[in-house]
């Protein structure tokens, strides 16, 4: 005979359970037969941590598993007519001799069922040493890769989760109970607030500038009044590329491309004397802009009228000291010629405008189909699908990422319901429509390069290191910093080695895996299908952990802000780009923006998706505690601290910035990829 006490803590709000819960122990000599956990009352009440003592008939050896069973009452009163669901975060197990073992869950069991639990301390594959450690591993995977398989979406996209409803998701991926009611409650306010207006059904062209003014009352943000006020400056025009919501594409131009024909004599106006385009781009002081994997996408109809698209060059000044970055030309195609002119600041105001707007159309579409769908959204999918199917819970990876995973899947299933599909709003109002999303998706994903997804990397490629007021440079390299270091000393806990590295056949599974249907086994990609080097694995753990939140908030946050005054961010034009100079009117303008109803829907979509609906998670807080050892706790503790330390020179900073940028503020940095 062996008396154990056992501690169980079930999560808040609606985790309680009214079934009843039983535990056995296994051990190396046996397992032990199920023992109810009762004390003859309402056990397992949310938010409540329950003692129970239960009396094994024989001594089972050194523990090394906890089952858990979970079944409902006998008494068929007691029965609820759904199955009942309960969230367990940990359970604590002291045996007769030696110190109590803390068996982490944080798992939804629902209905009737049983899970298998090991003890807290993490483990990679060849710590486990006991066959029935390694056999547990094994089954847990095997189960997961069965409720978790992927499927092909769309042909040259990443690959997703194969499930065709968020009703068909299991509780641990759902979104909680709170989380979903705030989203569809913002959703409906939203559109019965527009149907008030009686702006989502009327088709035709805004009237004016000063009707547009109706909309733009919608939910008002500082950013997005600032907006409203500078949109037609070049200053602020310029500052977008580098601080707003599509901050990936500026690169410094050290030579000017064959097709984009810019001369002295047509920016010497913004120049200045005594300089010319080929002392400054001797300089670096030249950036350039080049949507130019737009060239001949497919276009959408909206409101049974065709939509046009662009691939425009925008060329880009850094005036001396801290002066503004300003725009010096813009070509609104990629073949220079008599019906793609040259625009520049020194035309007339419409054509100019007009020239300016119709690249902050193009990046609508980039911004939309590849750096927030598919960087941001579709990869962080991958991350989180592999590692629920090739990490086990006891494993140092799985317990460093998960809260990085949490509500991805729900989200993106989301998406795939209500925005990219047809009838939704992609399909009625973008100017390129899901056929234009999903032709970009493809082509990108033949260009996309590792470099990419390491900001560092990144900011070296594309030589924007030293250029001003790059404030989504400065937060994110700051964000990278603390989250290298963060997981470098986690890496050091559990892999001595590089040899060890190479030998977690775990590890190697799951980079494999995401190289296979994230990557679609494309080796000019750049991103790892193994990984040798403690260093590698430093980099590629922080890349995951960095676009699954901070990226994520940085080109997600700020869509609001963006297009609340919708000529600063037109998701569609209605007539075609200009040929000529000299044509461009007020009206024209006007008629060249996205109808009335196609701007009123995504607006709405882009609020909701700058919003996270409540149940937040900020970067760093990790109240699901996966570690229990002490060296790991410290490390979490650590980069919480440098966070902190962030986010006060962030705020700092921003007091003395007319439009302060928060989006990269570590305190509203989102853990994951949950809207």
């Amino acid at each position: 005979m062996a008396d154990f006490r056992v501690r169980v803590s079930t999560e808040a709000f609606g985790a309680g359970t009214r079934d009843k819960v039983s535990v056995s122990i296994v051990g190396t000599r046996e397992e032990s037969p199920p023992m109810p956990l009762d004390n003859l009352g309402k056990e397992f009440t949310a938010d409540a941590e329950e003692d129970f003592q239960v009396t094994l008939p024989k001594d089972v050896g050194q523990v090394l598993l906890l089952r858990v069973h979970k079944a409902p009452p006998a008494r068929p009163l007691l029965r609820s007519l759904t199955p009942d669901a309960w969230f367990c975060r940990w359970f604590q197990l002291t045996p007769p001799q030696g110190g109590p073992l803390l068996f982490p869950c944080y798992q939804w069991l629902e209905g009737a069922g049983s899970l298998v639990l090991q003890e807290g301390t993490a483990k990679v594959s060849r710590a486990d040493h006991h066959p029935l450690l390694q056999q547990q591993r094994q089954e847990e995977l095997q189960a997961r890769q069965k409720m978790y398989q992927w499927k092909a979406y769309n042909p040259g996209w990443p690959h997703c989760l194969d499930k065709r409803t968020v009703k068909d998701l299991d509780l641990n991926i759902k979104y909680s109970t709170a989380k979903n009611a705030n989203f569809y409650l913002q959703a409906g306010s939203a559109f019965a607030e527009m149907k008030i207006k009686g702006l989502l059904n009327r088709k035709g062209l805004w009237r004016s500038l000063n009707e547009m003014k109706r909309i733009f009352n919608f939910r008002k943000t500082p950013a997005a009044e600032h907006a409203f006020e500078h949109w037609q400056e070049d200053a602020f025009f310029a500052s977008q590329f580098l601080n707003g919501l599509n901050p990936v594409l500026i690169h410094r131009c050290h030579y000017l491309p064959k097709n984009f024909p810019v001369t002295d004599a047509m920016v010497a106006s913004v120049l200045g004397p005594g300089t010319s385009l080929q002392a400054e781009l001797e300089k670096g002081s030249l950036f350039l802009v080049d949507h130019s994997i737009l060239s001949g996408i497919h276009t959408n109809v909206i409101n049974g009228k065709p939509q046009f698209s662009a691939a425009p060059m925008t060329l880009l000044y850094q005036s001396p000291g801290c002066g503004p970055l300003l725009p010096l030309a813009i070509q609104l195609s990629q073949s220079p010629g008599p019906n793609s002119p040259i625009f520049l600041p020194s035309d007339d105001k419409w054509d100019w405008l007009l020239a300016k707007t119709w690249v902050r159309n193009a990046e609508f579409s980039f911004h939309e189909a590849l750096t927030h769908l598919l960087h941001s959204h579709l990869l962080s999918e991958v991350f989180t699908l592999a590692t629920l199917r090739q990490l086990p819970h006891c494993h140092p990876l799985f317990k460093l990422l998960i809260p990085h995973t949490r509500y991805t899947l729900h989200i993106n299933m989301l998406a795939r319901e209500l925005l990219i599909v047809p009838g939704q709003v992609v399909d009625r109002s973008t100017g390129i429509g899901i056929e234009g999303f999903s032709e970009l998706i493809q082509r990108n994903m033949k260009q996309l390069h590792y470099s990419l997804l390491c900001l560092p990397e990144d900011i070296r490629t594309r030589g924007v290191e030293d250029i001003p007021g790059y404030y989504y440079r400065d937060d994110g390299m700051q964000i990278w910093g603390a989250v290298e270091r963060f997981v470098s000393e986690i890496i050091g806990i559990y892999y001595p080695s590089n040899e060890s590295v190479q030998d977690d056949r775990e590890l190697q599974a799951w980079v494999r895996e995401i190289f296979s249907k994230g990557f679609l086994n494309q080796e000019s990609s750049g991103i790892p299908s193994s990984l040798e080097t403690r260093e590698a694995l430093v980099q590629y753990v922080t890349m995951v952990i960095f676009n699954c939140s901070a990226k994520h908030a940085a080109v997600s946050a700020g869509q609001f802000d963006s297009c609340a005054w919708m000529p600063n961010l037109p998701p569609s034009m209605q007539l075609p780009p200009p040929t000529s100079k000299g044509l461009a009117t007020r009206e024209g303008f006007i008629a060249t923006l996205p109808p009335v109803n196609a701007t009123c829907d995504v607006i709405i979509a882009l609020w909701l998706l700058s919003k996270e609906p409540g149940d937040r998670r900020p970067l760093g807080t990790y109240p699901d505690e996966h570690f229990t050892e002490e060296a790991p706790r410290r490390s979490i503790t650590a980069f919480q601290s440098h966070l902190a330390q962030i986010s006060r020179a962030i705020q700092e900073r921003n007091r003395g910035l007319v439009l302060p940028y928060t989006y990269l503020d570590p305190p509203l940095i989102e853990n994951s990829v949950s809207i």
